[in-house]
């Protein structure tokens, strides 16, 4: 009968928490960085090319974020 581990599933949880901590706070940097809101810019005027720009982004930078933690 197979357990679980709970150090690695415990790891797990924490890693995945940081990640998107650490991706939320990318979020807010290049937000302030930008002259306009780009969330209203995008929702509200449907800027189809700043949506790419910032898919492109949060993909990148997820990527960027679990190869750091993997290893």
């Amino acid at each position: 009968m197979e357990y679980i581990n709970l150090t690695a599933l415990l790891n797990s949880v924490i890693f995945s928490f940081l990640g998107i901590v650490i991706l939320l706070i990318g979020y807010v940097i290049l937000e302030k960085l930008t002259p306009e809101k780009t969330w209203q810019e995008i929702v509200q005027n449907k800027n189809i090319a700043l949506a790419i720009i910032f898919g492109a982004f949060i993909l990148g930078i997820s990527f960027i974020i679990g190869m750091a933690i993997h290893g």
